[in-house]
């Protein structure tokens, strides 16, 4: 390294040239607009490795471990105040600019309950010269409560969903799909930061399931997906509740999701029809099913919807095994009657298995009649919407 023409402005010895041409020289005094730099000596008289605070404070929520920063809380996914203390201390200590191939660690002690103390010890290369610092950062955790346990421990919530079914209760697999669907918009608003996303409370009644949720944003999505999978309709009443710090009112929106009248899996009879009774596949948008005289299928008018007017007849779960007496022909098969277990004439529809030796019949008010005993349906759900009820059982 060999001397240049400028002088230390504080000792006045010479100042090594650093720079591998005099373009880049790091100081010259003949060149307006430059800066000259320290010697060495005096260039580590001054010179602070590491800028540490005397103590850092943390706000931990004593619940759900949300650390406090700035104006909000904020989700660390730390395992306990250690690894809280490790993540705070980074962020606070501060390298001088001018260091090299700088290497660190850090050795936390725990000196009391709320109170750590973080070990640090850094390395690194200043003007080709070795540093090295060691300093030691208390670290004092505050348990509070963050906002959102706060509103979840005051029973907050700003809609509910109120499930309902027409002429009939919900059943409990759309019971159980509702908290499911809830539970899953809510963990999928939380992985996005969104720390105002919970479920306050879900509750069975009589008539269905309410569930108070945080957001009016959540509700909707609730409603819309339970309407998306069982077909019905969502309507959404706000209701006036208070008024907000800034005199804004607040509105509480109450979601009434109305399931269709039947389900997949039921068997009905419909009104001023002579086609015969139906398995029900799906109640999304127009109701549709299987004829089970024909196994033709069936899909109700625009104007019917997913409730034309039926009464039900009984269930698949309803069904029994009874004993195929003969194949008479192609519309007809003569079985055992499940109650008085004599040869009855049934019709036969087309998913009939001509080589079947029992079959499941259901018999009702209508008469005796078989069901699949597998699925009929042979075109692809996704295109036709229509239900299996085997489908679990495959």
């Amino acid at each position: 390294m060999s001397e240049s023409r400028a002088f230390c402005p504080r000792c006045g010895d010479p100042v090594p040239d650093r720079s591998a041409s005099d373009a880049d020289a790091a100081a010259d005094p003949l060149r307006p607009g430059t800066e000259v730099e320290l010697c060495d000596s005096c260039y580590f008289d001054d010179f602070d490795f590491i800028d540490a605070p005397d103590r850092i404070d943390v706000q931990v929520c004593a619940r759900c471990g949300a650390v406090h920063r700035g104006n909000r809380w904020v989700d660390v996914g730390a395992q306990d105040y250690t690894d809280i203390a490790i993540e705070e201390v980074s962020e606070a200590l501060a390298v001088h600019v001018d260091v090299e191939d700088v290497a660190w660690q850090v050795e936390p002690e725990q000196v009391g309950e709320n109170t750590i103390r973080m070990h640090a010890y850094f390395t690194g290369v200043v003007r080709d010269t070795p540093v090295e610092e060691q300093v030691m950062v208390p670290v004092k955790i505050a348990r509070q409560t963050c906002t959102r346990c706060g509103r979840i421990a005051g029973d907050y919530y700003a809609s509910i969903v109120q499930i309902r079914a027409e002429d009939r209760t919900p059943t409990s697999e759309e019971v159980d799909r509702a908290k499911e669907i809830a539970n899953q918009v809510v963990a999928d608003m939380e992985a996005t930061g969104d720390r105002n996303a919970f479920v306050t409370e879900t509750s069975e009644t009589d008539d269905g399931l309410d569930i108070k949720v945080s957001t009016n944003k959540i509700g909707k999505k609730i409603s819309n997906k339970m309407v998306e999978e069982f077909g019905g309709t969502v309507n959404d009443a706000e209701t006036l509740v208070t008024e907000d710090q800034d005199g804004n009112e607040v509105y509480r929106v109450t979601f009434a999701v109305r399931l269709p009248p039947y389900t997949p899996g039921e068997v009905i009879d419909l009104a001023n029809d002579d086609g015969g009774p139906v398995l029900v596949r799906s109640a999304r948008g127009n109701l549709k099913g299987t004829r089970v005289t024909t196994g033709d299928r069936y899909e109700a008018s625009y104007e019917e919807g997913n409730s034309p007017e039926a009464r039900r007849l009984g269930d698949l779960e309803d069904a029994v095994e009874t004993t195929v007496v003969t194949v008479e022909d192609e519309n007809a098969v003569q079985v055992l009657d499940p109650e008085t277990f004599q040869a009855k004439t049934v019709a036969r529809p087309d998913y009939f298995d001509p080589d079947a030796q029992t079959v499941p019949v259901l018999k009702s008010r209508a008469g005796v009649h078989v069901l699949p005993d597998s699925d009929p349906d042979t075109g692809d759900e996704e295109d036709d919407g229509y239900y299996d009820p085997y489908e679990d059982d495959a």
